[in-house]
Formats: structure tokens, C-alpha cells, sequence
């Protein structure tokens, strides 16, 4: 935003600041979280603390330092209120989970390593967040942040003590973080629309399970290698012969995959599936859905007797011989195949949501190294990301000053 925009919104961003910060036990700290808002907000290459502080008229380097580094005021309040506002003001059609990559130099902030990065495409020197973000046709948030810590961090003292991490914060799985968000937003008094993620997480079978354990629902990508029978597939049980341990029911049958589950169904069954309107025009392509048992071994083993129903979901690109993604949903049975479609589809708004994240407002731009801060920072990132996206639905709001600042809302897929 340009000086003039900013000050057009300033009373209505003071009023949600209010709103976002109340839990902040001092005024100071309040005032410090707006500035830091309008810092992130403003024009500007980089937006950490030295440069966004020399842009702001009010800026001071030292007292923002402090506020996001130093300062002990817990994010998870902050967070809790961002997410009943956002959810109250965005009617969600699912929670998105996902990760990002936060390049850095050096080896002593919070969460670092050599690692794989989406952003960057490759393995590189980064820390990883992984979010869950609030997502609806028309607009999407993050809510909620978890740093991934590599299992090295857990037996580096130096490290652990130059980065400030709490002792009890320890390596644990991504899918692990992503659920423990759920279990929290849940926690907050949220209901749980489906979940949806790519194929990181959909691939874990725990993962899912952790879903049918909370009697919760999910639509997430998977690999066409994955193992699955179809539905009329039953466990078997030999008779007892009256002697020795009696027999238990179990899968005998080799699973087949995904793909091969596909491809006996073939093309013929597909039907073509419009899921929304892009910058290039209406997005569709053909879709079959099949009902399949999901069977690996870890889940032959836990479901001895009858392995759950779920949804295989293909898109099959027209003159490929085979589908081109997978996907599995625990969604009822009477689910019809434009609201799958809908559900697997609504993905790109996270991809969406962390380009202007980090191109807009800074999301990777923090310089600090500690865990506090970059609890801070990421919060602050998407308290500015959930103000710019209400002024966004808002008719009243001043729509071409924030076009220039967040993406367009139809980005290609």
C-alpha cells in the first residue's frame, strides 16, 4: 500500500488491531503490534524490522525489536481471535493444510537445516512452517502455525540455546504439527469443515487415520501407487479345526493401486467437472469418483476384520491414458462428484495465499533467530494478511488500492 492508501484505512486497521490484540496484557504492546501491521503493509522490498521501521513516520527499530523478539506475549491467544473473526466473516468450505519454505543463511535461526523447500524447488538452507489456513471460494487465511523442527535441533544445546526453544519443543513429524492444529482450532470452539492437503501428508496413513479417530472429514491428494481393494473385497476367516488358536478374520487378497482401481473403471465412467472461474477462463476437466478400501499394511493391520470406505477420486486429462492425480476422501457416500471435485480443487488458494504472504507482506523476511520471534512474526503476517483480506470482501473498500498490493482472487490453477 501506498502512504495515502494506508492512511485511508488507518481507523479501520486500529479498530481491528484493537479487536486482534486485546489479549496483549499492555497498551504499549498493542500500539507496537498495529505499527508493526502497517509496516508489513506499506511499499517496500524487504519487511524486516531495520527498513519497515525507517518507512513508518512512527517507526522505531529498537521498540519493534523488542515487541516481536523480546516481548513474552503469547501468540495462541492472538491466533484464537483471528480465527473466530475469520471464520465468522468467511463461511469455510474447508481447512487447508500445507507447508512453506523460509531460505536463510547460516545455522543458528530457529528450526534451520539442509531441507527440502517448496519455494526453493530443491534442497536448501531453510526453515519449514506448516500452517492450516481457513479457505472458502472467495478467500482463504492462515489461522494457525507450527516451525518444524529437524531432528538434529533436538540434541544441538548451542543452537537450542541461541535460538531460545523452550525444552519441551522437540522434532515430531509434519503431519503430527498439522494435526495438533486441528485438535487446537477445534479447541478454540471451531467447527471442522473438511480438511484438505497434498499428497505430503494424504500419502501418511496415519495421517488420515488421525481424521477417522475425530470423526473428522478430509479430501487429500495421494500418489496412484497407493494400496487399495475394491469395496466388495471382504477379510476372510478359515474355520476353526478344533484345536490350536482359533483363526482371526484378515485381507488375503493382494491390494491392487489406485491406479489400477482407475483404470478397470475406465475413461468411459469419467464425466467432465467445472470447478470454478480462472484468469483463463472456466476451469474443468473429467473426474471419476469410485468407492475403494483404503489397505496399506499399517492399515490391514489395524483394521483387521473390514478396512473403511472411501472416496477415490481421478482426474483424467482428456487423451492420457491414464489419470493424472489421485485423491482420497472419507466424505459420506451420498457426497456427489462436483463437491469432491470442489473440495480437491480449492488447494490453489493456499498457493495463492503464500505468494502474497511473502511477496506482499513478508512472511519470509524475518531476520531474527528466535522461536518467540518467529512465532511473533508469523502471526503478525497473517493478522495483516486476515485485515487485507476482509477490506478485500468488503464492497465499501477501496478495491484497486488493494489490488495493488494482494493477487488477483483468479489466478490460474
Amino acid at each position: 500500500m501506498k502512504p495515502t492508501e494506508l492512511a485511508e484505512a488507518r481507523g479501520r486497521l486500529v479498530a481491528f488491531t484493537g479487536e486482534m490484540f486485546a489479549s496483549l496484557a499492555r497498551s504499549d504492546q498493542r500500539r507496537w503490534g498495529e505499527v508493526y501491521l502497517r509496516g508489513l503493509m506499506l511499499d517496500g522490498r524487504r519487511k524486516s524490522i531495520e527498513p519497515m521501521a525507517a518507512r513508518l513516520l512512527d517507526g522505531d527499530e529498537q521498540c519493534l525489536q523488542q515487541f516481536v523478539n523480546q516481548s513474552p506475549w503469547e501468540w495462541g491467544p492472538v491466533r484464537r481471535q483471528l480465527a473466530t473473526r475469520l471464520t465468522s466473516e468467511i463461511a469455510p468450505l474447508a481447512w487447508i493444510v500445507d507447508d512453506t519454505g523460509f531460505p536463510k543463511a547460516g545455522r543458528y535461526s530457529v528450526g534451520v537445516a539442509r531441507q527440502y523447500s517448496g519455494t526453493l524447488g530443491k534442497i536448501g538452507n531453510c526453515q519449514v512452517g506448516v500452517s492450516i489456513s481457513i479457505a472458502s471460494e472467495a478467500a482463504s487465511c492462515p489461522l494457525d502455525w507450527r516451525l518444524f523442527l529437524p531432528a538434529a535441533w533436538d540434541f544441538d544445546a548451542l543452537r537450542r540455546a541461541k535460538a531460545h526453544l523452550p525444552d519441551d519443543e522437540r522434532h515430531r513429524p509434519k503431519w503430527e504439527l498439522a494435526l495438533e492444529m486441528v485438535d487446537e482450532l477445534v479447541g478454540w470452539g471451531l467447527e471442522a469443515p473438511p480438511v484438505v492437503a497434498d499428497a505430503g501428508y494424504g500419502e501418511i496413513s496415519a495421517f488420515r487415520a488421525g481424521f477417522e479417530e475425530r470423526g473428522l472429514a478430509y479430501v487429500v491428494e495421494v500418489k496412484g501407487t497407493t494400496s487399495a481393494y475394491e469395496p466388495e473385497v471382504a477379510a476372510d476367516c478359515p474355520p476353526w479345526r478344533g484345536s490350536g488358536r482359533r483363526p482371526v478374520a484378515r485381507y488375503r487378497e493382494t491390494p491392487s493401486s489406485l491406479r489400477a482401481l482407475a483404470l478397470r473403471g475406465g475413461w468411459a465412467h469419467t464425466s467432465e467437472v467445472a470447478w470454478r472461474e480462472g484468469s483463463r477462463g472456466t476451469m474443468k476437466a473429467r473426474f471419476v469418483a469410485l468407492r475403494v478400501r483404503p489397505a496399506n499394511i499399517g492399515l490391514r493391520r489395524a483394521h483387521k476384520e473390514k478396512l473403511p470406505l472411501a472416496w477415490l477420486l481421478c482426474q483424467w486429462d482428456e487423451g492420457e491414458k491414464e489419470p493424472s492425480k489421485y485423491w482420497l476422501s472419507n466424505l459420506p457416500e451420498e457426497t456427489d462428484l462436483p463437491d469432491l471435485v470442489r473440495l480437491a480443487k480449492l488447494r490453489w488458494r493456499i498457493e495463492q495465499d503464500y505468494r502474497e504472504l511473502k511477496d506482499a507482506l513478508g512472511l519470509d523476511h524475518f531476520e531474527g533467530r528466535s522461536f518467540r520471534g518467529w512465532h511473533h512474526h508469523v502471526t503478525l503476517v497473517s493478522v495483516a494478511h486476515a485485515f487485507l483480506t476482509l477490506e478485500r470482501l468488503d464492497p465499501k473498500a477501496d478495491a484497486p488500492a488493494l489490488a495493488s498490493l494482494l493477487l488477483c482472487a483468479n489466478c490460474s490453477d
